[in-house]
Parts: C-alpha cells; structure tokens; sequence
C-alpha cells in the first residue's frame, strides 16, 4: 500500500516536474547534474517562501512607516491643540485677573462712598437731634412765656376794670408802667413765635435732608450688594480651579495653605487687615454685613494669594515649552519601572524649571547623562536627564519658567529627548499628574 502510494506521489511530481538534466562543459569535460522531481519540488517550496517572506517584511516595514508618519501628524496636531488651549487658558486667566483687579478697584471705590455718605448721614442725624433739641427748649419757653402774657392779660383787664369804676390802682401801680411791662410782653412773644417758625422750617428741612440721605444710602447698599454678589462669584470661580488643581495632584489644599501660611506670616503696611464700619447712628446691623462680606472676601483674597505661592512650588508646569514628541510615560517598560516622562524634540531645545527651587544637583550621572535636581517645597524634587548643556550650579535658586538647560543626548540615551522625573519623599510619581493638574490654571 506505502508502495503504490509512493509511486503515485512520484509520478505526480514526474509530471509537475519532470526530471531534468544540466550539462556543465569545460575545455577538457562535460558533466551534468541531475535534477530529481523532490529536488526541484524542494528549491521551488524555498525559493516561493523567500519570496513570500520578501513581499511580507516589505509590506511590513512600509505600513510601520506610514503608520509612524501618521503618529508622527497626530502627536503633532495634538500638540497644537494643546498649545491653544493653552494660550486660550492663559488668555482666560489673565482676563479673569483684570475683572478680579477692576471689581476690586470698583469694591474699594464703593467703600469709600459709602463712608462718605454715612458720615454725612451722621451729620445730618446730629444737626437734626440738634434742631429738635433746640426746637424743645424754644417752645418750653414759648408756653412759660404765653402763660405769663395771659397772666399779665388778666391783670390788665383787672387793672381797667378798676380804673373805669374809678377807683385806684392797687398798690399805687403806675398805668403807664403796666403797659409798658405789656408792650414788652407782647414783642417778646411775636419775637418767641418768629424763632419758633424759623426753628419749625429748619428742623423740616432738616428732616427732608435725612430722608434724601436715606434714600441715597438705600440705593448705595443695594449697589454695594451688587458689587458684594459678583465679587464673591468672581472669587468662587478663581478659588476652586486651584483647589481642584491641587487635589487633582493628590496634594491636600489646606494642609498645602497651612504650610504657607506659616512661612508667610509676616505682616506690614500693605497687608490685608480687616474692615470696620461705623456703628453710629443705629446701622450697627448693616454695617457689621458688610463688614462681614468684605473680610470673608479679604479672606478669599488672601487664599487665592496663598494658592498663587503654593503653586509656584509644586511642579505644575511644564519643562519643554518647545514643540516636543511625548515618547515615554510613567510605568513599567521591558520589565522595569520608569520612573519618568520622556520628551523627544531637536538638540538644544531650552528645558525649564518646572517650580520654584533650589539646585541640589548638577552635573553628570551615569546613565541619566547630563542631570539636574532641584529641591521644591512640600518634600517634591525635580529631576531633568539626558541634557546637552546644563545652565545652572548648584544652590543656585531658580523660579518656575527659568531656563536650566539644554536638551541632549547623554548617557543611556537612544535619541535626543528630556527624561522629566518628579518624587515626593523620594518616591517617583507620574509627573504627568502634575502637568495635568496645572494645564487648566497655567
């Protein structure tokens, strides 16, 4: 049966290749291989797979390419994109600062207004309290006087009377004396009621002023309320994107502001005190709200200014403001952890200080090459590899923006690119968390 078999396969291979016979002539002699069906069947299966492989890895290779030019447009349109928005951001943030500026100037601006207007309340409250005073004592002696000239009235009639029944005056009373004494009487009472009606005029006007005031006032506060309401929305939207910020990071806001706070305790002219109002002049109610209002948004003021110092020493920047290829992040790679985020742009390409700091390192470092450290508040640390030229020396401070160095290709390197680390207490984090953090508030 294997037999049979056999002799069918070789006739079918006699028949799809035939055996074949080339002559090798030389000066002296001809030899001649012989080329058997199996070994034509054998350089045929080769020479079909050679050329598939060919055909395969050059597919291969030419989609990888394409496929890297298209990663290549993409990391590139991406990288656009990221760049406006930040520019949009930037231009947000500096719009909402002149809003912030110009309600505070605004704020400020009303403050004083409003002491103006209530001290001339206050004046006009005390001449009026004055005037009614005044107006008291005028018609006291107002009724003593009229009281006296009826008296003197009914003596008087007394006195005619007497005379018209001829008689005498009693006591030897002059006439002409007690007319005089009636004279005088009745031009002290018209004098008396001619200063009461002036007196009367003032205190209304008085009264009329007081009201115009109050009114003025009561339209005033309701401004000053308007003002009040969107400086504390303005404030409430530019607080909470850096608190959001923060704990996007993983970072704790108030221990973060604690933290500042105790570095920046200082306090001179130009601090943030509280305001006081006047209480006179029964406002102590209103005025205490207000006062209320402007020191709760003093106080947002003061943590927005914390925040600001806060944020300028955590890294939330980015180092490479250049155009740049993001080549690497965060995590384990062929078995190992990278500890970084790798940034892929020409030789030279600036490198900049993502925080506030000091240079603790500057210098080479095996396999980082070129490295720099820096040593941030809140136990962070920097570190930027691979440099071409390093700018910086150590106990060198620097701020966040500041140009550190160049990038390069040093130590274990397979093309020019910054490794960007960030470690807090010495434990590497994702520094992307950070640039991600900041990109909405930076």
């Amino acid at each position: 049966m294997r037999i049979k078999l056999a002799q069918k396969l070789h006739a079918a291979l006699e028949r799809r290749f035939p055996e074949k016979r080339l002559f090798l002539r030389s000066d002296t002699e001809t030899r001649f291989i012989r080329l058997h069906p199996s070994t034509q069947l054998v350089a045929w299966a080769g020479a079909t797979l050679t050329v598939g492989w060919t055909i395969t890895a050059t597919a291969i290779v030419l989609m990888d390419s394409i496929g890297a030019g298209n990663f290549r447009a993409q990391a590139q349109r991406d990288q656009m994109i990221y760049e406006e928005r930040l520019n949009a951001l930037s231009q947000e943030r500096d719009l909402r600062a002149s809003e912030a500026a110009a309600a505070q100037e605004r704020f400020s601006a009303a403050l004083e207004t409003i002491s103006n207007m209530q001290s001339e309340l206050l004046a006009s409250e005390e001449r009026s309290r004055e005037m009614e005073t005044g107006l008291g004592v005028v018609q006291g002696a107002l009724r003593r006087t009229m009281l006296e000239r009826e008296t003197a009235r009914e003596a008087a009639e007394r006195l005619e009377l007497a005379l018209a029944e001829g008689g005498s005056l009693p006591g030897g009373a002059d006439a002409q004396a007690i007319e005089n004494t009636l004279d005088i009487l009745s031009g002290a009472l018209a004098d008396t009621a001619e200063e009461r009606d002036s007196l009367a005029e003032d205190a209304e006007l008085a009264f009329e002023q007081a009201n115009e005031l109050q009114l003025e006032l009561r339209l005033m506060t309701e401004r000053n309320d308007e003002i009040f309401r969107k400086l504390e929305e303005a404030m409430t939207v530019s607080v909470e994107p850096l608190g959001d910020m923060f704990r996007a990071a993983g970072m704790d806001p108030d221990s973060m502001l604690k933290q500042v706070r105790k570095g920046y305790s200082g306090i001179g002219g130009g601090a943030l005190t509280p305001i006081q109002f006047s209480t006179m002049g029964g406002h102590a109610g209103h005025g205490a709200h207000d006062a209320e209002r402007a020191n709760a948004l003093l106080d947002r003021m003061d943590e927005i200014n914390l925040y600001r110092i806060a944020a300028e020493k955590a890294p939330f920047g980015n180092p490479v403001n250049a155009s740049y290829r993001f080549t690497s992040g965060f995590g384990q790679r062929w078995g190992r952890l990278h500890a970084g985020a790798d940034f892929a742009a020409p030789i030279g390409t600036p490198v900049v200080a993502t925080a506030d700091g000091v240079v603790t390192e500057a210098g080479w470092a095996s396999g980082y090459g070129r490295l720099i450290k820096i040593q941030h508040e809140f136990g962070i640390e920097t570190r930027y590899a691979h440099l071409n030229k390093i700018r910086v020396k150590v106990g060198q401070r620097v701020s966040r923006g500041d140009r550190i160095g160049d990038m390069g290709n040093s130590g274990r390197s397979t093309g020019p690119h910054l490794h960007y680390e960030v470690r807090v207490g010495g434990t590497p984090v994702n520094p992307m968390t950070y640039i991600r953090a900041g990109k909405d508030v930076f």
